[in-house]
């Protein structure tokens, strides 16, 4: 901790004379970071499903933005999530400067809030909110026995979370496991391979990606998986921010034994 903050001081007395004025939010697990740092009035446009944006223009989703809206809203800063569905060919078409929002751990949603935080001229907020992360996980209880995870994505077809996904982390932190097939964010399963691997604890998502899915209990294919059923919110749980660290809390206490209180907004 006494690193991070000799890092995050550094930052404070280095910043750059420029601060971003006119952000297009891209990547919606931004979103939080951009409320906690108080810069909601920089921000201009923002993707059709991110909430919280009241005077922001809508610029098509994250998968498909609308270039030509984007650049008549003049943006000096783009908060994306990767170049996958927002290519260098088109950030350079916008003109603005581009951050990389893709945190996969607690560590990196750290370092990205302090280097974000530097980029819009809030050095001070974001000292103070990286160290409240971190206070949040002196809570955790200890976990005599490791529980084994699988966390599902979508339900059809079967996916489910690998190495590289946020909650791998989530789940590490709080005591346990992932079931993990791969070193990738998203992996393509089979029912046969999770009732092989009998997981203590069968974890599923319930959003967007995962729209109104049969609880995994109710599934006659899982007759036989002696588990856990827990059922999260996709938009708490796998979008990378401040409330991955409640996430962590409060999976550990549902390890540990006590009920998963669910996040409200």
């Amino acid at each position: 901790m006494y690193r991070l903050l000799l890092v995050l001081l550094f930052f404070s007395f280095t910043t750059n004379a420029w601060c971003a004025q006119r952000i297009v939010l891209l990547s919606p697990a931004a979103g939080d970071i951009i409320h906690q740092l108080k810069a909601d009035d920089l921000v201009v446009g923002v993707t059709r499903n991110l909430e919280g944006f009241t005077r922001a223009t809508r610029v098509g989703s994250h998968i498909r933005p609308n270039v030509e809206i984007i650049r008549s809203l003049n943006p000096d800063l783009l908060i994306v999530s990767s170049n996958r569905f927002f290519s260098k060919e088109m950030a350079a078409a916008v003109g603005a400067e581009v951050f990389y929002y893709h945190p996969r751990s607690l560590d990196e949603i750290g370092r990205q809030i302090t280097v974000l935080a530097q980029r819009l001229g809030k050095v001070a907020l974001g000292i103070q909110l990286v160290a409240r992360q971190w206070q949040k996980l002196k809570q955790l209880k200890p976990i005599r026995t490791m529980p084994r995870v699988v966390f599902e994505v979508t339900a059809m077809p079967l996916m489910v979370a690998g190495d590289k996904h946020i909650v791998a982390d989530i789940i590490k932190r709080a005591g346990g496991t992932l079931i993990a097939p791969a070193q990738r964010k998203l992996v393509r399963y089979s029912i046969e391979a999770v009732l092989a691997q009998q997981p203590d604890i069968y974890i599923y998502q319930v959003g967007p990606m995962n729209k109104n899915p049969q609880p995994p209990q109710q599934r006659s294919s899982y007759a036989h998986l002696a588990a856990r059923f827990l059922r999260v919110d996709e938009l708490q749980f796998s979008r990378a921010n401040t409330v991955s660290f409640d996430n962590v809390v409060k999976l550990n206490n549902y390890f540990y034994g006590e009920g998963f209180a669910q996040i409200k907004e």
